[in-house]
């Protein structure tokens, strides 16, 4: 089926849209192809993948058929652990390239600061990677502010994005705190706590009284929170629901009640992740 082209498009944060399209467990190469050109030609034009995810030349295939041109479309993709040496991260970036279809990516991320991740090592690989126009922003993944202090004392280029589990149910006050204070943007990986928005109440609630979904519901939370969200979907109706949460606005009333849910629930908490 063709999916019709949205008239909206999402805000901006910094340059970057403010709803991205996720692809992590998209690991099936016809359906992840199929959900990326779905995502675009309803409207989004940021997409989110990784080296460890195993889909970038089928995400690649996606961005080929949809009919959006490729500088129109905000494209993040991740170095895993174990390819954070300086020399690594020059390859294997050159080979996310060349599956991507693609001459650069808009962001590069380094995935968690783990592993084979050496601050100055590492990060003097995307300084490299960003002079030579193989990506035009330095990214982090999962780094608390004593990571990102260290990463922004180790490299001139700025730190352009943090991305992180973020959701109603880990509202990451401080990390937000912290970023906001040092002009480093947010970006939200499980934004609906892995289906879980769907079983609390005051989400719930508020969806049905704007008769409209709690992914939703999350979603416009986090955007009115100056974060930006990268929801993973495959099917048709999902990816519309996500994308339909920017025509939704919150009242101030609304968000303090989010605020009010005051838990932290994380589903992300690798053997190799920081000391949270």
């Amino acid at each position: 089926m063709v999916q019709q082209e949205s008239s909206r498009s999402a805000p901006e944060h910094s340059g970057m849209p403010a709803l991205g399209f996720g692809t992590w467990q998209n690991d099936d190469p016809e359906q992840c192809a199929e959900s990326v050109r779905n995502a675009l030609e309803t409207g989004y034009r940021h997409i989110d993948t990784a080296q460890v995810y195993g889909n970038e030349a089928a995400v690649g295939e996606g961005l080929a058929a949809a009919s959006v041109d490729r500088d129109d479309v905000f494209l993040a993709t991740k170095v895993w652990i174990d390819q954070l040496s300086h020399d690594d991260v020059l390859e294997s970036t050159e080979t996310s390239l060349d599956k991507l279809g693609t001459d650069y990516v808009d962001l590069l991320y380094v995935h968690w600061p783990a592993d084979a991740y050496d601050p100055e090592g590492t990060l003097s690989a995307f300084e490299e990677l960003r002079e030579d126009g193989r990506i035009e922003n330095i990214g982090v993944s999962n780094f608390e502010p004593s990571h990102l202090e260290t990463a922004q004392e180790v490299t001139d280029a700025p730190i352009f994005a943090n991305q992180v589990e973020m959701h109603p149910l880990l509202p990451q006050r401080e990390l937000r705190e912290y970023c906001e204070d040092v002009d480093i943007e947010l970006v939200a990986y499980s934004p609906l706590a892995r289906g879980d928005v769907f079983e609390v109440d005051v989400l719930t609630d508020i969806a049905d009284e704007h008769g409209v979904s709690a992914a939703q519901v999350s979603l416009a939370w986090l955007r009115q929170k100056g974060v930006t969200a990268i929801p993973k979907a495959t099917g048709t109706d999902h990816i519309r629901d996500n994308w339909e949460s920017l025509d939704l606005t919150l009242s101030d009333a609304e968000i303090e009640r989010i605020d009010d849910i005051d838990r932290t629930d994380r589903k992300v908490d690798p053997g190799f992740a920081p000391d949270w």
